[in-house]
């Protein structure tokens, strides 16, 4: 089996999934694991395989969802030659590859409803023929499903075999989104900043500023660990001073760059100190900048009657960026943001 990395967490509820998956992991029985996308159900799987006394043995992996009902039939059972157009010699099947050890089958809910007969027929009887084949097949293989669909409910409308459904469910592990270990950011943030800094051949990662993990931690991360990495990777590659702390988090690569949106002209630019007079040197740049945000932020809420979500839309903003900015400046407080009186 290849390497599994060592998961990186320290949430109570992180911790108590992976202290299920310990006990589950020696058991020879099916196991269903639950999670939203990018949660890490297929390092659950290799670490339920790691655990269990078929560590050496093959672990098989296979995307339900990547290949159509005749394409899914044949790679998991396997076809003789003949079988069907195309089919000029016999397949072996993914089972019988993986006998022996484990086979994980991800988005299981998606398969057919002939494949999941199939399914059945191996976890109750270790038996199965390939396409076009008569000969029985017997194998010693420990199946984990995984899905983020709500299986009881698809079983329950007659689009998933309720029987699988039982065979499949021994026992579920159920992955904690990363919203619900928030603790655990900034040890995973840390983690990916160290190991991209080394692949870009840099000695050393400086670490996060205060405002870079605020960001991180106001985010709600609907894509999850894989979400969180490919935002810090990719906001460490960016770094012009890899040097010191990173600062700037790239949440979202589709931002479209200023030379891509010209300012029509109808639109009325946004008043600036300048229209108040000429400036006088020397300034404090950064005091100078943070008024601006300041009064941007004021504008929007008022111009948006205090609906947050709408004054982010008015700034281009997401929601969580536009909180983020709010706390900055202290406008977070509902008392602070009613000082500022009515619209107009």
């Amino acid at each position: 089996m290849d390497e599994v990395p060592t998961p990186i967490g320290r949430a109570p509820a992180f911790l108590g999934m992976l202290d299920q998956v310990s006990r589950l992991a020696p058991l020879k029985r099916p196991v269903l694991v639950i999670g939203e996308r990018g949660t890490g159900k297929e390092l659950v799987a290799a670490r339920l395989a790691l655990l269990s006394d078929r560590w050496d043995r093959p672990l098989v992996k296979l995307n339900c969802a990547a290949l159509p009902e005749a394409l899914l039939d044949s790679e998991l059972f396997g076809h003789e030659a003949g079988a069907f157009t195309g089919a000029q010699k016999r397949r072996l099947s993914r089972f019988e590859r993986a006998d022996g050890g484990t086979m994980f089958l991800d988005e299981i809910g998606t398969a057919s409803q002939a494949v999941q007969e199939k399914l059945l027929r191996v976890i109750e009887y270790g038996s199965f023929e390939r396409v076009g084949g008569s000969e029985t097949i017997r194998v010693d293989v420990r199946l984990i499903g995984a899905t983020n669909a709500d299986l009881p409910a698809m079983a329950r409308e007659g689009r998933f075999r309720a029987d699988l459904l039982d065979r499949l469910a021994f026992d579920v592990v159920n992955i904690p989104p990363l919203r619900a270990r928030p603790e655990d950011i900034p040890l995973l943030a840390g983690h990916f900043a160290t190991r991209m800094s080394a692949e870009l051949g840099r000695k050393v990662f400086a670490g996060f500023t205060d405002r870079a993990l605020e960001r991180l931690q106001s985010y709600d991360w609907p894509g999850n660990v894989r979400e969180l990495r490919n935002v810090v990777e990719r906001s460490v590659y960016r770094m012009d001073r890899p040097e010191k702390a990173l600062d700037e988090i790239v949440l979202d690569p589709f931002v479209t760059p200023d030379w891509q949106a010209p300012v029509s002209p109808a639109e009325k630019p946004v008043s600036s100190m300048a229209d108040a007079g000429p400036l006088t040197f020397p300034r404090d740049f950064g005091a100078d900048i943070s008024a601006h945000e300041r009064s941007l932020l004021e504008a929007a809420l008022r111009e948006a009657q205090f609906s947050q979500r709408r004054a982010a839309e008015l700034l281009g903003l997401t929601y969580y960026q536009f909180r983020h900015h709010l706390r900055l400046h202290g406008l977070a407080d509902k008392e602070a943001r009613k000082a500022l009186g009515p619209k107009g």
